[in-house]
């Protein structure tokens, strides 16, 4: 699947979430970015969040969200050697 901009909003707005609580949520106001209220938008249609603007995360989401993080971390953490 190749990585579009769309995803990497989708993925940045899932990196936001706190896996350290299921009663941390987020909410994009109106004056957010048209790409990050479309990306939360998407997240919503996909089942990831409880609202269109943010929310909660679905367990989807959650799971989802685990694997952003994930991603992101060992992506930061590794260096490439010659």
């Amino acid at each position: 699947m190749p990585f579009n901009s769309e995803i990497a909003n989708e993925m940045s707005l899932l990196t936001e979430f706190s896996l350290d609580s299921s009663q941390a949520g987020l909410k994009v106001h109106n004056d957010a970015s048209a790409d990050t209220i479309s990306a939360m938008t998407r997240l919503f249609n996909k089942g990831l969040v409880t609202q269109n603007d943010g929310g909660y995360l679905t367990n989807l989401g959650r799971d989802a969200a685990e694997h952003a993080h994930g991603a992101i971390q060992i992506l930061a953490s590794h260096k490439v050697s010659a």
